[in-house]
C-alpha cells in the first residue's frame, strides 16, 4: 500500500519513540506475560491475529484500552499487518503512561512467516 508522505513521516517518528520486538520473541514474551494488542480493524482481526491477542482497532484505542488493559505497567505488544499502525499505537499508548507498549516489527506479516 502507497503511503502519504506526511502518514509515513508520522509514523516513523512514533517508531523512533517506541521499543521494537523482533517477531521470533512475540510468543516467550506472551508466555512471560505480555500482552499481544491487536489494533487492526475487526474484518482484519476476523480472518487471522496472534492467539490470545486482545482486539481494539486503531480508531478506539484511546477510548477502550484503559477498560481492557487497566494495569499501565503491562508489557504491550501493539501490531498491524506490518509496523506504521503497530508504531502510532504504541506511541499513542506510552504517551497515556503505558510505559512498556511496544511495537512487533513487521506485524503479523512478519510474525506468521516464521511459520
Amino acid at each position: 500500500m502507497a503511503y502519504t508522505e506526511k502518514f509515513q513521516n508520522m509514523a516513523n517518528a512514533a517508531r523512533a519513540r517506541v521499543d521494537e520486538v523482533s517477531p521470533e520473541y512475540v510468543d516467550e514474551m506472551i508466555a512471560n506475560g505480555a500482552i499481544a494488542l491487536d489494533i487492526r480493524d475487526k474484518e482484519e482481526y476476523d480472518v487471522d491475529h496472534i492467539a490470545g491477542a486482545i482486539h481494539i482497532s486503531r480508531g478506539k484505542l484511546e477510548m477502550m484500552v484503559e477498560g481492557e488493559i487497566p494495569n499501565t505497567d503491562s508489557t504491550i505488544l501493539c501490531y498491524c499487518n506490518a509496523t506504521n499502525r503497530g508504531a502510532l499505537s504504541a506511541d499513542t499508548l506510552r504517551s497515556m503512561g503505558y510505559g512498556n507498549a511496544k511495537v512487533v516489527v513487521g506485524g503479523l506479516i512478519a510474525y506468521r512467516s516464521l511459520g
